[in-house]
């Protein structure tokens, strides 16, 4: 059975202030990919609330072995960038 990565997506931001010196260091961020009742869903600040309800939960910039089923549901619904072979 074929192992894979999936790395969760993430977007380059830079700190808040109002220095314009700030806009030239970007930080990347990760986002977190929940499934609740089936669906898969980016959230930015996922709460408490949503991490516990979920049926599957991956946090904001990591990198989680996932089997053939789990890549097979994130490809079906737009994820397939996000997976390497393991």
């Amino acid at each position: 059975m074929a192992n894979y990565y999936f790395t969760t997506p993430t977007v380059e931001e830079t700190p808040a202030g109002d220095n314009i010196l700030f806009a030239r260091y970007p930080l990347t961020r990760g986002i977190a990919v929940i499934r609740l009742n089936g669906v898969y869903s980016t959230y930015r600040y996922p709460s408490q609330t949503q991490t516990l309800a979920a049926q599957e939960y991956y946090m904001g910039g990591t990198k989680t072995l996932i089997d053939q089923a789990t890549r097979d549901a994130l490809v079906d619904q737009g994820y397939g960038e996000y997976i390497t072979p393991a």
